[in-house]
């Protein structure tokens, strides 16, 4: 047995408080009654104003107070148990974090931006496991499957521009990473969602269009930056930019047209993000239509709540108490 509020135990203080009052209460009643009444009329208009009659009534009162102390406090005992299924989909973000996601074409940058939509979408996601693979030359998955959203929120602010030991701008290394982080077994629950500038500089996407769909993944991807696009900023050299070997500054450019074929070909959507203002609600809205396995299963142990015993001995108590009365009963005229 425990309470489920124990810190509204002091509560029961106020039982032996109320029994006092009440007491003290009856006691002024009698004398102010003395105070005005024969004593040869006193008895017959009190008779059941006894000693005994007191103490019943100040126990009553005290036993009702304790009663709605105790079930404030929620006393609980007797063993339930119940089954608990977490049910939802597989999503695996893919953050694209090549050099070129450092363009200031959307404030702050590509990077930022791209970061702020993976943690909204995932808190928009609750229930379903999420996963974070960075991606440039390689992909390095920085977060498996959870549920715990919190920790992916933690990761996303340890991702810079450029911060993997392979430079580049790809992304089959990354969704092939992706793809190995689903279980088997799980072909209608496997959701892919890539961020990225479309920056892939001539990558076959053929082989990894062959795998997503091989494996039944449903692809949406988000195109971050502009078509007029910006320079690309130099890691640690503030105001400097990227040259060509002839001197010319780098602009970098959304390239929607890859990042469009990747989303329509594994049945997935293609959303811009040109902006903080960005919207990926029908991405979610999908995901969240998709049907949905059972994710994880775990058995619950927990107590039955018992506030109902201590809450009718309480109102017991005051039903005892209000019809219970010291004064005598006038018969009707005629009766026995």
């Amino acid at each position: 047995m425990n309470f489920a509020e124990p810190r509204l135990l002091w509560l029961a203080l106020a039982a032996p408080l109320g029994a006092l009052v009440a007491f003290w209460l009856l006691r002024r009643r009698a004398r102010a009654e003395s105070a005005w009444v024969s004593r040869a009329v006193e008895p017959r208009l009190r008779p059941h104003e006894r000693p005994r009659h007191r103490a019943a009534v100040v126990g009553l009162v005290g036993l009702a107070l304790l009663g709605l102390a105790l079930a404030l406090a929620r006393p609980r005992w007797g063993e339930s148990t119940e089954t608990v299924e977490q049910r939802g989909v597989d999503i695996v973000f893919v953050l694209d974090s090549s050099a070129s996601m450092a363009a200031y074409d959307v404030t702050p940058s590509r990077l930022w931006l791209a970061q702020s939509l993976v943690r909204r979408m995932a808190e928009r996601l609750p229930g379903n496991r999420v996963a974070l693979v960075q991606a440039e030359g390689v992909g390095v998955v920085m977060a498996p499957l959870t549920i715990d959203v919190a920790v992916l929120d933690l990761i996303l602010d340890a991702v810079e521009p450029g911060s993997l030991p392979v430079p580049g701008s790809q992304l089959g290394p990354a969704i092939a990473r992706a793809v190995g982080l689903f279980p088997a077994g799980a072909e209608k629950q496997r959701v892919i969602v890539v961020l990225s500038d479309g920056e892939l500089h001539g990558e076959d996407l053929k082989p990894v269009l062959e795998r997503l769909r091989t494996a039944g993944v449903v692809t949406h991807a988000l195109g971050i930056g502009t078509a007029s696009g910006a320079p690309v900023p130099l890691a640690g050299r503030p105001n400097e930019f990227k040259r060509t070997p002839q001197g010319e500054i780098v602009v970098s450019r959304l390239g929607e047209t890859a990042l469009q074929k990747l989303a329509r070909e594994t049945g997935g959507l293609y959303v811009l993000a040109d902006s903080a203002t960005a919207d990926p609600s029908p991405i979610v809205e999908q995901i969240l239509d998709m049907e949905k396995r059972g994710l994880s299963s775990s058995t619950l142990t927990t107590l039955e709540e018992r506030f109902q015993w201590p809450l009718a001995l309480a109102a017991a108590a005051l039903a005892l108490r209000l019809a219970g009365s010291p004064y005598r009963r006038v018969r009707p005229e005629g009766a026995r």
